[in-house]
């Protein structure tokens, strides 16, 4: 599904790479999958040559033992940085993005539902296309009906919120040009979200479509609670739209209040008995709880606001092991781009 017409191949001033692609994977509670996702992306052969950063993010399990593990001995140039708690994996993935040195950059999960495979089909969609960012969608996603039902809820969300392309599928394994990466990692707030970041960057975004498979390992990180500050972070960091939302429902309440208003003064000029009690308790309640939505949208901004000008930190790094050598292959500067087509 084609969003924009790509204008020629993007080579910006300044950004050049040793390295072709780079793959940013935070990794939590992965001890069982992050060998094996390695080892599959180490076998493969993208145009410059690839890196791996991976993020442990305050995993409670052993992943930080096997991820040091992998540093040693990868064979391709493999960084590990590891978080001193769990932040999240917007957060994680900012980290990763700021140690990756590739002219474009892949994120994905540690969990082997995105096939390797895919890879280098993405890489390539983003580089020959002169796209800036690339976006997966899938045909069938192999998640829990829940999990479905909040990933769709959250596209609308972003869809009514965000400067996005409508019906783009906004996916955690995407492709970022190295400008892309470079001006989402200059976001230093507490709360990132990544593709609101992106949609601030560049409006030079497609998507492919790619396999999505049943989860190798244990179940998702994802929790209801987990979703609905993935959600907060989209509506309160990157929009006006629920303070507006709630001043229109401040200015319909007001409006309902005069009908009240109004009501009640020609009841009590045609009627002997005031109103009833369940009438005025109806509109007690129903402008309080009008009253108390927009409190809590308005506290929700400025708790944010108070954290961040507190200094709350995006991420706290504990160590790094930097890669080890050169990757095998790459180039001296960034690859020259090709443009797909005749």
């Amino acid at each position: 599904m084609t969003l924009a017409h790509p204008a020629p191949p993007f080579s910006p001033a300044g950004l050049s790479s040793a390295i072709g692609l780079s793959i940013v994977v935070p990794v939590y509670r992965g001890a069982d999958t992050v060998g094996k996702l390695v080892a599959a992306l180490s076998a493969l052969q993208p145009a410059g040559g690839l890196e791996i950063v991976l993020v442990n993010d305050g995993s409670p399990d052993n992943s930080g033992d096997v991820c040091r593990r992998l540093a040693a001995t990868a064979t391709v140039p493999l960084t590990y940085i590891e978080h001193a708690r769990n932040f999240g994996e917007h957060n994680a993935v900012m980290t990763g993005l700021r140690h990756a040195r590739g002219g474009y950059v892949i994120t994905m999960d540690d969990d082997l539902q995105n096939p390797p495979e895919e890879v280098v089909r993405l890489y390539d969609h983003a580089r020959l296309g002169g796209w800036d960012v690339v976006y997966t969608r899938y045909a069938k996603k192999e998640h829990e009906g829940w999990r479905n039902l909040g990933s769709r809820f959250a596209n609308w969300v972003a869809d009514q919120l965000m400067d996005k392309p409508k019906g783009l599928y906004l996916s955690s394994f995407r492709c970022m040009s190295a400008l892309v990466v470079r001006e989402v990692a200059r976001y230093t707030g507490p709360y990132p979200y990544i593709d609101g970041l992106v949609m601030q960057v560049t409006q030079r975004i497609d998507s492919i479509e790619v396999m999505h498979l049943a989860r190798a390992e244990g179940r998702s990180n994802y929790t209801l609670r987990r979703l609905i500050r993935l959600w907060l972070n989209l509506a309160t960091n990157f929009s006006l739209m629920p303070l507006r939302l709630a001043m229109f429902a401040g200015v319909a309440m007001g409006f309902l209040g005069v009908l009240g208003a109004v009501f009640t003064i020609v009841e009590a000029l045609t009627k002997d008995t005031p109103s009833g009690w369940a009438s005025v308790m109806t509109v007690t309640l129903l402008v309080a709880g009008v009253q108390f939505l927009i409190l809590g949208v308005m506290g929700e901004y400025l708790g944010r606001a108070f954290l961040s000008a507190n200094g709350k930190p995006q991420g706290v790094v504990r160590e790094v092991h930097p890669a080890r050598g050169p990757a095998p292959g790459i180039l001296a500067e960034r690859p020259q781009l090709e443009r797909a087509g005749p």
